[in-house]
């Protein structure tokens, strides 16, 4: 089913076991619209409790939590390589994401000389980090150009042409952040493994999207942050590493573990405060209990079928101009609408803009940009409603596309 094919009735809510709205399991601002659950997440009440309970315990007998820390992280360590399916000896964890990377940056083997190839829809901090390996090698980036637009044919020709002797690590998104599209990982992942090339996945919106995140993928290393669509506290992401290179991986903090063997190593450093691990499982389990991730993962596309729908309609009526984004391989909650022209066609640009309808308009949502075209993010929870969408149309579309025109006029930048 194409992109354009999507619902015309919005999705029922769902509700939380005692009937009410599923948004009262958060404790987000009812008087603000929060349309951005891909950024920064959103912490169900019961994990936050679980975290506050954790941190009391801490602080009441810091000896006694420090001593027994490694056991508990362990078994946390384990519920989650459970809910990511995936052997818990495979598994560290890791602040973010960005941390998962930073430690494979620092561990991989030298290349001298060598390439790091990447893609130009990489986010921003982990295309960075490649960066700075490619200059201690000696060597350079290189980047594969994938059309918005591209299937997954074309996405693996693009990547896989850029492969040669020279390539000492692939750094590929999963799901790409700015773009809001999955990558033919599986098949980009097979042809590096049959050349020799280490691959690092940046899957940091994958946890809680896909049911099973890495049935059939082929990579050295992976990365997924939980805080995201898994809702667990912030500072609670998985490093899954496998084959030759997965031993000679060490924490970015040298501490007692450091002689442990992988991934135990990861579960103690120094007084790091670990009770985001350790709820994390609270977070995953009130899911499950609640609606099963199944229903949760139904409910948050045929939702996303619709705002993209109304959103698109609604800047289309505004600019004359088809607002519908076709990025090859859609993600069933993380969805793309172009914006009038002159909106954040850069990140500084998409950034301002973001700050100002979070300030003027109470609206907590993401922009981003893509080879100077901006676009509005589309990303949905099970606390989101069609409502919440029905508002952004009405309310804000209208003034986002007053802003463009100041912009057109002034010649400025928005923010």
């Amino acid at each position: 089913m194409s992109q354009t094919d999507v619902a015309t009735a919005p999705p029922r809510p769902l509700l939380l076991a005692d009937g009410r709205p599923a948004a009262a399991g958060w404790s987000l601002d009812a008087g603000r619209k929060y349309l951005n659950h891909g950024s920064f997440g959103a912490v169900p009440v019961v994990a936050q409790d679980e975290q506050n309970r954790l941190r009391v315990e801490m602080d009441r007998s810091p000896g006694l939590w420090f001593a027994g820390l490694p056991e508990r992280v362990a078994r946390a360590r384990a519920e989650i390589a459970a809910f990511l399916r995936v052997a818990a000896e495979d598994l560290a964890l890791v602040p973010n994401a960005s941390g998962g990377a930073s430690v494979v940056y620092a561990n991989v083997p030298a290349r001298p000389g060598g390439e790091v190839l990447v893609t130009d829809h990489g986010y921003g901090a982990v295309t960075m980090g490649a960066e700075r390996l490619a200059r201690r090698w000696g060597g350079t980036v290189r980047t594969a150009h994938v059309p918005l637009d591209a299937d997954e044919d074309q996405a693996y020709e693009a990547v896989a042409a850029e492969m040669n002797e020279a390539t000492g690590l692939i750094v590929l998104d999963h799901i790409t952040s700015a773009t809001a599209r999955w990558m033919p990982v599986e098949r980009i992942g097979a042809e590096a493994r049959a050349r020799g090339i280490p691959v690092l996945l940046d899957g940091a919106h994958v946890p809680g999207l896909a049911e099973d995140p890495l049935c059939g993928v082929e990579c050295d290393f992976w990365i997924g942050n939980l805080h995201k669509f898994a809702c667990a506290p912030r500072g609670t992401a998985a490093l899954v590493a496998r084959g030759a290179l997965r031993d000679g991986l060490y924490p970015l903090i040298d501490s007692w573990g450091a002689p442990d063997p992988f991934p135990d190593r990861f579960d103690i450093q120094g007084t790091v405060d670990a009770t985001s691990h350790l709820a994390a499982p609270a977070a995953l389990d009130f899911v499950e209990s609640t609606w099963g991730w199944d229903t949760a993962r139904t409910y948050m596309r045929d939702l996303a079928d619709y705002a993209e729908r109304i959103l698109a309609e609604a800047f289309a009526a505004l600019t004359g101009e088809s607002a519908t984004v076709d990025v090859g391989m859609p993600v069933n909650a993380l969805r793309l609408v172009r914006l009038p022209e002159g909106l954040a066609p850069t990140r500084v640009d998409a950034d301002a803009l973001r700050d100002r309808v979070a300030r003027e308009l109470g609206v907590e949502a993401a922009f981003t940009s893509f080879d100077g075209v901006g676009y509005m993010r589309l990303s949905t929870h099970v606390y989101n409603t069609a409502e919440d969408f029905e508002y952004f149309a009405e309310r804000c579309v209208p003034v986002l596309g007053a802003w463009a025109g100041e912009r057109h006029t002034a010649g400025g930048v928005n923010g």
